[in-house]
């Protein structure tokens, strides 16, 4: 069997290789652009073992050798890092080390979700990004209001109050950029009306995404995206394990007896941490118990760190959901604790 360590680079790869049978080793440097790098895996006698750490832009390289045949394993960078007792980096020993923890059995390999689960989160992001720019546009729009004495908040949005922002006598330059403004809204306004009705779509692909939904606050963006960020839920043993994945939970540094916490990890996926904020803010006013704690919450801490502990509160209730197929409100009654 071949193993091979690989430190993976956007336009290159150093790679050391074992040959298990023989005990030959080999150290190379592989090159993306020009073809060596895959014509070197294709050119394998046999399926080998490719060990990575979790890079960005790595996902062609993944498919490609999951292609070829051979087997993949996607290792923490943090972990790998942390095993690694040298001061000393250069790439060569990085993929030397790799390369121990495979043949060792100590490579910290990661859950990776398959093709159709990363192309539906490249939906779920796509979608999350033209919400951004158009949020942008909106704001200029009000800026531009303000700045001709014009304060309508929300109801610019209105119907009366987008009447009275196209009917407003501008300055030329100024006109020509609430026009271009307006036809940019409209063409993002379109563009997601086909995001949300392709997100409805995919969200029937998946049977736990409507269980989520009878969660009072979450709709199937939300539900789709913890769906496809965590994948099968039995991998994590107690819905604490679920915070600290999403980086709800504080970090910690204590020593000495004393404890120091401080704020939340952020560590996991960004987007569905900020997606779990924005159903705890709807949560709270049409769930009775996350409601009670969340106005406890407010009496001692900053109503931000009270919506935070909701969210998470809200991640670990959909764990449970999703594990015991219990939907809202049983799941509040045969929940384990």
């Amino acid at each position: 069997m071949i193993i091979i360590g690989c430190d993976f680079h956007p336009s290159f790869q150093l790679i050391a290789m074992l040959d298990t049978e023989t005990g030959a080793t080999e150290e190379h440097k592989l090159m993306h652009t020009s073809g060596e790098a895959e014509s070197f895996y294709r050119k394998l006698a046999s399926p080998a073992v490719v060990g990575i750490e979790t890079v960005g832009n790595d996902q062609w390289f993944v498919q490609l050798l999951q292609k070829l045949g051979h087997e993949v394993r996607v290792g923490d960078a943090a972990q790998i890092r942390a095993s690694y007792v040298r001061k000393q980096k250069t790439d060569r020993r990085d993929a030397k080390h790799i390369l121990q923890l495979l043949v060792e059995g100590r490579f910290p390999r990661i859950w990776i979700p398959d093709a159709g689960m990363r192309d539906h989160r490249q939906l779920l992001i796509h979608r999350h990004k033209l919400v951004q720019i158009r949020t942008r546009v909106k704001n200029e729009l009000q800026h531009l209001m303000l700045n001709q004495g014009m304060q309508k908040k929300q109801k610019l949005w209105s119907t009366e109050g987008r009447a009275a922002l196209a009917s407003l006598p501008l300055e030329p330059w100024t006109d020509r950029r609430r026009k271009d403004l307006l036809n940019l809204l409209a063409m993002l306004d379109a563009q997601l009306e086909s995001l949300d009705d392709a997100v409805t779509r995919v969200a029937k692909e998946y049977p736990g995404v409507p269980l989520l939904m009878s969660q009072p606050g979450v709709g199937a963006v939300t539900a789709l995206a913890f769906v496809l960020t965590l994948g099968d839920v039995h991998r994590f043993p107690r819905g604490k394990q679920v915070a600290s994945y999403l980086g709800l939970v504080p970090r910690e540094h204590s020593s000495g007896g004393k404890q120091r916490m401080g704020g939340i990890s952020k560590q996991g996926n960004r987007l569905l941490r900020f997606l779990l904020v924005e159903a705890a803010n709807i949560a709270v006013r049409f769930d009775p118990e996350l409601r009670k704690e969340y106005l406890h919450r407010c009496h001692q801490k900053h109503f931000t760190v009270a919506k935070v502990a909701t969210a998470r509160k809200l991640a670990v209730r959909m764990y449970w959901m999703l594990r015991t197929q219990t939907p809202y409100p049983q799941v509040l009654s045969s929940r384990v604790a």
